[in-house]
């Protein structure tokens, strides 16, 4: 991974005039020989997953949680639940809600797997759930990397960033725990699975269009407020997830999963228990079957507790 970043009217910081990408990341992300490349298609790290069809019929407005008559009666058939992390299982001061730990003890007594799926680097995310890592299947870096006991599937190594103040630093540290800062990237010996480019401002109406150009190549996803990614192709959190649904035998109607923006459209669509977190972007709220409470309200604990059936006392410390 590489992290740039844009500021409002400058490139980088450097105080030049806005520019789509500066010139040598534009090469790099275009096909081409060299270490330096964004692959084009998912299937150069993962193979064997068809690009999905990845729409499906939505209702119009989502069942909102609390509507008994949106959701079955008595606990549902669940196997798998994944979930996005910032806006989503974490609370807008980056905070884990406290009663996961024991919830996810009681999801794998059911037998039932969890998986945080994030833009998050993978060192990251693990940093995160060491304690009860084992056995769970992270969904890292929007779904280039995925990684369960260990085992690589598909994504490499570090974040590499050439910027040193500390505005940029510190939302780099925030996802990127495994980070180095280098003189050119370009020349960084590693085989990069995607670009971050940090916006001060808005990622989605600044930087977004101006990648637009990139669209029939690669994929360009807004993953947060200032984040814009450059991906391979086909790859997302939807496409880790099918693949994952396909080596365990999980079917959609069997996955539950809860986003809150626009990179968790693909991963929405590959479940029919598809939550979107209230005070989501509004694409995302259109694309999910069902409404859950906030994420300041622990609304995938919540949400989780009503579906499966399970005890929650609603303490947040």
């Amino acid at each position: 991974m590489i992290a740039l970043s844009r500021e409002t009217g400058t490139v980088g910081g450097s105080g030049q005039p806005c520019a789509p990408l500066p010139p040598r990341f534009r090469a790099a992300v275009r096909p081409g020989p060299g270490r330096f490349r964004v692959p084009e298609t998912h299937e150069e790290h993962w193979t064997g997953i068809p690009a999905p069809d990845r729409k499906q019929d939505m209702p119009a407005t989502p069942t909102p949680l609390l509507d008994a008559s949106g959701l079955p009666a008595g606990p549902a058939d669940i196997r798998l639940i994944v979930t996005d992390m910032d806006g989503t299982l974490l609370d807008d001061a980056k905070r884990i809600p406290d009663g996961l730990w024991p919830m996810l003890a009681e999801l794998r007594r059911r037998g039932v797997l969890f998986s945080p799926a994030s833009g998050r680097q993978y060192a990251t995310l693990f940093r995160q759930f060491e304690e009860v890592a084992e056995g769970m299947v992270f969904i890292a870096e929007n779904g280039t990397y995925v990684v369960r006991d260990g085992a690589v599937v598909c994504g490499k190594r570090a974040a590499y960033v050439e910027r040193t103040d500390e505005a940029f630093l510190a939302e780099v540290r925030k996802y990127y725990v495994e980070h180095r800062i280098v003189e050119d990237v370009t020349a960084v010996d590693d085989e990069m699975i995607k670009v971050a480019l940090f916006d001060f401002g808005s990622a989605e109406h600044t930087t977004a269009p101006a990648l637009a150009e990139f669209a029939a190549t690669h994929q360009v996803v807004v993953s947060g407020e200032h984040w814009v990614d450059v991906m391979n192709r086909t790859a997302d959190k939807g496409t880790a997830l099918r693949g994952l649904q396909r080596a365990l035998g999980i079917t959609p109607a069997q996955t539950m999963v809860f986003g809150d923006y626009l990179n968790d459209l693909e991963m929405l669509d590959a479940a029919e228990w598809s939550f979107a977190m209230a005070g989501a972007h509004p694409e995302v709220i259109r694309r999910a079957r069902h409404l859950a409470p906030s994420n300041n309200d622990d609304g995938v604990l919540r949400t989780v507790a009503r579906v499966l059936d399970l005890p929650y006392d609603g303490v947040r410390a």
